[in-house]
């Protein structure tokens, strides 16, 4: 088993590298990949350092099973006949594919059955929200078709990158100076602050982040559910947040609500308000399960329920879905 990583100086090339790690992906060789200016960057893998390559369409991906890519649109659409043409599964960390007919859209806990089918060699990894999200809405889902879905994210500095993490943390050593704030990754002050604005603004008052959990969450659970979204961005390092209502056919009770949670692949629940047990990021970077607590009753709503999850955005949703669907596919044989 050969896999390549496409990015690998990047930040969630660099979670790729240590997921790998943690979970002893069964590999025998692996190659990194990235721009120029990364080329010649070596990196430690399992005790041996690896050099960088700069990926051209002249690269040689023939004797590769599965490339993790996570390069931005622009390069995965370069590059996709190169990393592709003989026969390489590419799972894919960027937006460039996700809404393409032909390119399977995985969640491993919701519809890893989906890697089965790849015409054109390519696995999408959705949008690290529209992941978290939809990991906790299986167990509900399974119990009653969920109908609506209004979701409100607290999205970390990370979200933007190495970038957007240095950033905040830089302004955060400014203001306990006293100094003028650097404002360069975020349209304003991010320290301090909240910033109800993530992704293009569209023609409907949605932005495109908040459109992607709308399209993105209809393809993954083969469902007509509907979800509305503000996407926020906070000032918190590492780790996302959500708090979601859902609205379902039936009613579903909180107590078989909390138990489809506790028995749900990739979920963990936290929910003892009484107790103040509830997930928050602070204590849930680098960590792999999406976490749910105050699971409750939706009062607006007959048949509604609501709750909150925490999940990093890098492992969960961004490099460790990915290995995870990589996984998959050494399971099932699908990867050559």
């Amino acid at each position: 088993m050969k896999v390549a990583i496409v990015g690998a100086s990047g930040a969630v090339g660099q979670e790729f590298l240590r997921v790998l790690a943690e979970r002893n992906f069964p590999l025998d060789e692996l190659v990194l990949f990235g721009s120029s200016r990364s080329a010649g960057t070596e990196y430690e893998f399992k005790g041996k350092k690896i050099k960088v390559q700069e990926i051209t369409e002249e690269s040689d991906f023939s004797d590769i099973d599965i490339a993790l890519t996570s390069a931005g649109a622009g390069t995965s659409k370069k590059f996709a006949s190169t990393i592709t043409k003989h026969g390489t599964i590419m799972v894919d960390n960027s937006s460039a594919f996700r809404m393409d007919e032909d390119v399977p859209l995985v969640v491993p806990e919701v519809n890893a059955e989906d890697c089965k089918n790849t015409p054109r060699n390519i696995i999408a990894n959705p949008n690290c929200t529209t992941i978290q999200m939809v990991v906790a809405l299986k167990p509900i889902e399974e119990l009653s078709h969920i109908k609506k879905v209004h979701i409100s994210t607290y999205q970390s500095a990370s979200g933007a990158g190495a970038t957007g993490m240095a950033e905040l943390e830089n302004q955060i050593k400014q203001l306990a100076n006293n100094e003028e704030l650097d404002i360069e990754k975020f349209a304003y002050q991010l320290a301090l602050n909240l910033i109800p604005h993530i992704d293009v603004a569209q023609e409907n008052g949605y932005t495109k982040e908040e459109m992607k959990m709308f399209h993105e969450t209809q393809k993954i659970m083969h469902s007509d559910v509907k979800v509305s979204a503000t996407a926020v961005r906070v000032p918190v390092m590492r780790a996302h947040s959500e708090a979601i209502w859902v609205e379902t056919e039936e009613p579903v009770s909180v107590a078989d609500a909390r138990a489809a949670f506790e028995k749900a692949d990739g979920v963990v629940l936290e929910d003892d308000l009484e107790n103040k047990i509830y997930p928050m990021p602070l204590f849930k970077a680098g960590e792999d399960p999406v976490y749910v607590g105050r699971v409750r009753e939706d009062l607006s709503s007959e048949n509604g329920l609501t709750f909150w999850t925490v999940s990093d955005q890098i492992k969960k949703g961004a490099a460790l879905n990915a290995v995870q669907i990589a996984e998959y596919l050494v399971k099932e044989g699908i990867a050559k």
